[in-house]
């Protein structure tokens, strides 16, 4: 157990790192879907305009979260249509007698990589917004990752005790 303690402490400021990303890198694509469109709720808009207004951008700041809300919400959108032609070439495939699967696997898999491609694209721009904060900007990011984290670990404790209790109950 004090292992796993010690691991857990040299591995903070590597996670923390990456939850920073995580942040500012996926919640302005979840802003860019609007409010209603993450799994029905506005949450991730609202997180983010919460975060946003405690960082007390400079107007380059703001510049630069502008244009990376901007084209995290081009490259969202462009992902939905290209992933929307896979669907659609599918269909169109499964329509034919002999369907050629191997045809819309190679489409899917070329539409992957764009897709990729340009999520890199957006996360670069949103890690050099994150390296150009001040660091009480950056502390105030750290801060509410840090709460994220902790919810979603309680989350899924919850969630593992409660199929954990399930599981038990189906079985005697």
């Amino acid at each position: 157990m004090q292992r796993n303690r010690l691991l857990a402490l040299r591995a903070a400021p590597a996670l923390a790192a990456v939850a920073a990303s995580a942040l500012i890198l996926l919640a302005p694509v979840a802003q860019a879907q609007g409010p209603g469109h993450h799994h029905g709720s506005g949450f991730f808009p609202k997180a983010i305009a919460a975060v946003k207004a405690k960082l007390n951008l400079t107007s380059a700041q703001q510049l630069a979260w502008d244009n990376a809300v901007a084209h995290a919400r081009t490259v969202h959108q462009n992902a939905r249509e290209s992933r929307g032609q896979v669907h659609e070439a599918m269909r169109a495939e499964l329509a034919k007698p002999e369907p050629n699967l191997a045809a819309v696997a190679a489409l899917a898999d070329d539409v992957e990589q764009q897709n990729r491609s340009a999520r890199k694209q957006v996360r670069d721009e949103w890690l050099a917004f994150y390296n150009a904060l001040s660091p009480t900007q950056k502390a105030i990011v750290r801060d509410v990752l840090t709460e994220r984290m902790a919810r979603a670990d309680s989350f899924r404790d919850r969630m593992h005790r409660h199929l954990h209790e399930r599981g038990r109950g189906a079985n005697g």
